[in-house]
């Protein structure tokens, strides 16, 4: 179940700041639709650590149910605190997911050791697979390779890697020192980790244009170079702009330009300014996705 387009689709939001699951609901069908081959709810993207207990299983449970075993869904179940991350982890299992994603702890910057046994407890409390999730730009910590082996080698359902540290060097230690299945976390960086060996991405910018990121994956896994290189080069500046503020911000805002969602994000984040919306349209409109 881990390769392809994978969408960590965002949560939408009503003009009451509350949950919009006939919103999610309608996300989750086109995301199909236009041939997205996974999902991940309550992700980074989906704004998870806002939400409480109850929207979490909320948001997990109706991605469950829409998505009628069309794609596999992994739920995003990692938290700063390892008892929450395995409590998340049991919940969503129960709630019939495919597989967890499980980020690195922000903030408190565990050792080596400390992740080592943070995801050790995860992988005890769960039959489902495990992805093990590394963005050093979020959580302040980096998980190493020699790390990731020790995991994979200790633990049968830590299967997989999303690779969101931007370090090609690092991602070929990964690549090299273990068994996982290595997924890009970076769209700008899809096309390089693929042709270092990784099957897909867990994407932010297949949220806007899920069609086109398959493609792009698709190219990579049939080993078309020349049109992978295209792709790659026609998306960037939409890669470029769905980050030109905090992820999901500008993903948000290009889903309301589209007519798929309310704008609406949860404090402390906040909506777009006007130069990054600019930024963002201009690309939407030059891709032709707007």
């Amino acid at each position: 179940m881990f390769r392809g387009s994978i969408t960590a689709i965002v949560t939408p939001f009503d003009d009451a700041g509350k949950v919009d699951l006939n919103a999610l609901e309608g996300l989750i069908h086109w995301q199909i639709e236009q041939g997205t081959q996974g999902l991940i709810p309550c992700g980074s993207t989906g704004e998870s650590i806002t939400l409480t207990d109850d929207e979490r299983s909320a948001v997990i449970e109706r991605t469950v149910k829409a998505t009628k075993k069309r794609v596999p869904v992994i739920a995003g179940t990692g938290t700063s605190a390892t008892w929450s991350s395995v409590e998340n982890t049991r919940r969503a299992e129960k709630l019939g997911v495919d597989a967890v994603l499980v980020v690195t702890p922000a903030y408190n910057k565990p050792q080596q050791d400390g992740l080592y046994r943070h995801y050790a407890e995860v992988a005890k409390a769960t039959k489902l697979p495990v992805i093990l999730y590394n963005v050093p730009g979020r959580a302040a910590v980096n998980l190493l390779p020699d790390t990731c082996a020790r995991l994979n080698a200790d633990f049968k359902n830590i299967v997989a890697y999303k690779d969101a540290a931007a370090n090609l060097e690092q991602t070929g230690q990964v690549l090299r020192q273990t068994k996982l299945t290595l997924l890009s976390g970076d769209d700008a960086l899809t096309f390089p980790m693929m042709a270092m060996g990784a099957t897909g991405v867990i994407s932010v910018a297949s949220n806007v244009v899920p069609k086109a990121v398959r493609e792009l994956v698709d190219a990579c896994a049939a080993r078309e170079l020349d049109k992978a290189r295209e792709l790659h080069a026609r998306l960037l500046p939409l890669f470029s702009a769905v980050f030109v503020e905090t992820n999901p911000v500008p993903a948000k805002a290009a889903l309301a330009m589209m007519g798929k969602i309310k704008e609406h994000v949860r404090l402390p984040l906040t909506t777009l300014a006007e130069k990054s919306r600019e930024t963002l349209r201009k690309a939407l409109k030059d891709f032709g996705a707007l």
